[in-house]
């Protein structure tokens, strides 16, 4: 159980939680989370401490793969050697710009507004007033993370897998019917920790019991049509 203030993101808390579970030798081989805890750069540094994140990386939100018209940053060549890059019209980068963004490294692609202008592509590839399109790419290993990653996202062998996670968010929704975690008891995070603290250890127990007792853990629902129908027939 981690709380921490209501202000702070998700994808903020992923790190900490799991060197805190790697300091109790509790890594997990494979972590499931949803779409609010990862990144590129967790998902890789993860990988690299032995923890495999099974969770959706964001789409490409870029105007042309929203529309699903022009050319997505996807369709774009890269050679990382000669850190240039090559559209699908053919045409080759000319400026190669590593920045830092929101605190993360990143590298701006330029390509030159003539080659552009005269592009028959033009007006579906870019809408900048330059008239010519730039690129934002992550380094190297972090592009090719996010890049795997969406791609295997699209399989039914990895929805099947995530799937699993469904069981995370069971507990999550038995935890708030049987503790009502939803609403604070009380003032101030500490408290508020505790008050989480308790939660979960009362659940532990809950599912403790089941499992010894050979109880299932799910409640059986029915609508009030079938429950209707049953009143009847008895």
């Amino acid at each position: 159980m981690h709380t921490t203030d209501a202000t702070v993101p998700d994808v903020k808390a992923t790190t900490g939680i799991q060197q805190r579970l790697a300091e109790r030798n509790l890594a997990p081989g494979e972590h499931y989370l949803d779409a609010g805890y990862p990144s590129a750069d967790l998902v890789t540094a993860a990988a690299k401490n032995g923890i495999t994140m099974i969770t959706p990386l964001m789409a490409d939100h870029s105007p042309q793969a929203k529309a699903g018209a022009g050319y997505a940053k996807g369709e774009f060549r890269i050679d990382w050697k000669s850190r240039t890059v090559c559209c699908p019209e053919g045409s080759t980068s000319i400026g190669w710009h590593p920045v830092t963004q929101h605190g993360h490294d990143a590298i701006v692609v330029e390509f030159d507004r003539w080659d552009c202008r005269a592009c028959p592509a033009q007006k579906r590839c870019t809408t900048s007033a330059r008239g010519s399109r730039m690129l934002t790419l992550r380094p190297k290993e972090a592009h090719d993370t996010l890049t795997r990653a969406r791609t295997e996202q699209k399989t039914k062998t990895w929805k099947d897998t995530y799937a699993l996670r469904a069981g995370i968010e069971g507990t999550i929704n038995q935890t708030l019917d049987v503790t009502g975690l939803r609403r604070a008891r009380y003032r101030g995070l500490p408290k508020v920790r505790l008050q989480h603290a308790f939660s979960a250890t009362a659940i532990n127990v809950v599912r403790l019991d089941a499992y010894w007792t050979d109880q299932p853990l799910g409640r059986q629902r029915t609508s009030r049509l079938e429950r209707l129908a049953y009143q009847l027939t008895t």
